[in-house]
């Protein structure tokens, strides 16, 4: 099993960053893939972006503005955003996968106000 915690949502303005921390425990050693997924008021949840040891992965809707990045030592996935506008706000959930399971964290809030 594995468990994951989301940290770091909020509100900002418009044009702002935030940083959101995805700390994974438990049987850590089983994942192969993370990633950071989100769902806005009224829509599905979509993929924002991912991490495996061959590289990462983005929505089109954030290259060149999010970066999401890992630290093996200490288990967590990070995703920065820059230039965040409105649409981004939603609900981000943290998301981890083995070869057999999935495993997904509670969501963390993030508001961008206009």
């Amino acid at each position: 099993q594995v468990q994951l915690v989301e940290s770091g949502g909020g509100l900002v303005q418009a044009g702002g960053s935030l940083r959101l921390s995805c700390a994974a425990s438990g049987s850590t050693f089983s994942i192969n893939y993370m990633g950071w997924y989100r769902q806005g008021p009224g829509k599905q949840r979509e993929l924002v972006a991912g991490i495996t040891s061959g590289g990462t992965n983005y929505a089109d809707s954030v290259k060149g503005r999010f970066t999401i990045s890992r630290d093996g030592a200490k288990n967590t996935v990070y995703l920065q955003m820059n230039s965040l506008k409105p649409e981004d706000t939603a609900v981000y959930y943290c998301n981890a996968n083995s070869y057999r399971d999935e495993y997904w964290g509670q969501g963390t809030q993030v508001t961008v106000s206009s």
